[in-house]
């Protein structure tokens, strides 16, 4: 029989900058999906990518006295590179200027077009180039300065040029029935409640084009025009099985997850372009928050965007990806900080796994010479213990159906916290002078139970998970399915390496 196919997607990211750890967070929390859904079985396509074309690309190639290729192909890079830094398993990396996803654009231009949903006319208004968008009057504010600014804060342009308009308007309707008749196409569910209000409030023709510069993909047949960033964009998530060629066993996409920036670009826009051109519409866009840096806005001239691969290098990819998914409810605001990094760090992961891990294993190589003894008798209390795995892979299920990763991780730590806690009560120290069978029994729990707690953790602590299992002399990936399947005695560990050092702060 066939795996279930599952494709989920991060937004590709616009290389008008390096990767800060906002980048981190969403390939983190997307890979993590990924992960699970091939522990539970699935056969799972995870796409990423670089969204390299628009003004905002243009200006800062300029400003850095570089072309706009060699400008993408440095930022992209970097992007590539902190997929490998991030420990990713995405199946591919996608930029939108590949010349297969250029094609595709073209194509996607030319069905709509003929299809009558394209037009020729004259835009006036005011425009975004951080966000490469034109801003509606009720979305304009003034800033201290009394400039014109959009809802991110950026000074807007005025534009008076001829364009190309998408017919939006058109789908108004069609997109609320989508809304309504499917509750889960945008989560949160705040979010869904955002862009519900926004469609209801009426949709304009969406200007489509730009002649004012030039790095980008030209319009078929008009070559003074470029084709609006975000049509451009959004297709990468189809235009990737061109190169591919799986596009029937793979779309439509399961999730797309994306910032709350960029929400209305994938809830309005997108599904608008894929109906128009008569294609399945994504399963689920889920538009997660932001993270403040101590407290306040992430910018760079406030001097505090955090650089992923640095905290990495100083704290390891699991630690941070652990932080991330755990300290807030995937879809709400954060913020981000060393200190609480690294109490996070020293009380989840030192203290609780990693100590776990090293007092079992350390007393099963001094009290067995690091020999899985054998199960004699359980009791109560044994039975306990044994039962929770079981348990707390559905309720895994059950909140990763709902991209609840901090709920996720707790039902995990709710055995780590029992298997410390039945150290505690049933002393094995004690046993081994007083009550040797009974040792044995403690001991082959304890050791078992770690085990299940990492097939439990492999897609929020995949080097760890790896480097415990290592340890056991298990397969370095196991499936879910294999969560009631237990450790075979008579096997030789070797002494507990440190999983998490503790990080002492008074030395940063």
């Amino acid at each position: 029989m066939s795996k279930k196919k599952f494709y989920v997607t991060t937004p590709i990211y616009y290389v008008n900058d390096i990767p800060h750890i906002g980048h981190a967070y969403t390939s983190y929390a997307a890979d993590t999906l990924a992960r699970y859904k091939k522990y539970c079985g699935n056969d799972v396509f995870f796409l990423t990518g670089t969204d390299e074309h628009g003004q905002k690309v243009e200006d800062s190639a300029k400003l850095n006295g570089v072309t706009p290729t060699e400008y993408t192909n440095k930022i992209s890079k970097k992007f590539i590179e902190l997929t490998k830094t991030l420990n990713l398993t995405n199946n591919d990396f996608i930029r939108t200027s590949d010349l297969e996803h250029k094609q595709y654009v073209r194509k996607i231009w030319e069905k709509l077009f003929h299809k009558g949903d394209i037009y020729l006319g004259n835009y006036k208004g005011w425009y975004s180039i951080r966000d490469e968008c034109f801003v509606a009057e009720n979305e304009i504010i003034e800033d201290k300065y009394q400039n014109k600014v959009g809802p991110s804060g950026d000074k807007l342009k005025w534009v008076e040029e001829p364009s190309y308009f998408f017919k939006l308007s058109k789908w108004q309707d069609k997109l609320l029935e989508l809304y309504k008749s499917n509750r889960d196409f945008i989560m949160p569910k705040t979010r869904y409640n955002e862009v519900v209000k926004f469609v209801e409030g009426g949709l304009n023709d969406l200007s489509i084009s730009r002649n004012s510069f030039s790095w980008g993909i030209n319009v078929p047949d008009n070559e003074e025009h470029i084709i609006y960033v975000w049509l451009d964009a959004l297709f990468n998530y189809k235009s990737i099985f061109e190169k591919n060629n799986c596009i029937k066993d793979f779309w439509p996409a399961d999730v797309h997850i994306v910032g709350k920036d960029i929400l209305r670009f994938h809830s309005v826009y997108w599904p608008a372009f894929l109906m128009s051109a008569g294609y399945e519409l994504p399963k689920t866009i889920y538009a997660h928050g932001w993270w403040t840096i101590e407290g306040k806005k992430m910018s760079k001239s406030l001097g505090n965007v955090v650089d992923p691969n640095q905290v990495i290098k100083k704290y390891g990819s699991d630690q941070i990806r652990y932080f991330l998914l755990k300290e807030i409810p995937f879809g709400e605001d954060g913020n981000y900080s060393e200190e609480l990094l690294i109490k996070r760090i020293n009380s989840d992961l030192a203290n609780d796994l990693g100590n776990l891990f090293q007092r079992v294993l350390s007393m099963l190589s001094k009290y067995f010479d690091g020999v899985l003894p054998q199960l004699k008798y359980t009791n109560d209390t044994d039975k306990t213990l044994i039962g929770l795995p079981a348990k707390t892979l559905e309720d895994l299920h059950k909140h990763m159906e709902l991209l609840q990763f901090n709920k996720s991780i707790n039902s995990i730590w709710q055995i780590v916290k029992a298997a410390n806690a039945y150290v505690d009560m049933e002393e094995p120290w004690k046993l081994n002078k007083e009550n040797p069978k009974r040792l044995q029994t403690v001991m082959y729990l304890l050791v078992n139970s770690i085990y299940k707690i990492t097939i439990l953790l492999q897609p929020f602590l995949p080097n760890t998970s790896t480097n415990i299992l290592t340890q056991l002399k298990q397969d370095t990936e196991i499936s879910f399915s294999d969560i009631d399947n237990n450790l075979s005695s008579g096997i030789k560990l070797n002494k507990p390496i440190i999983l998490f050092p503790k990080i002492v702060e008074n030395n940063l």
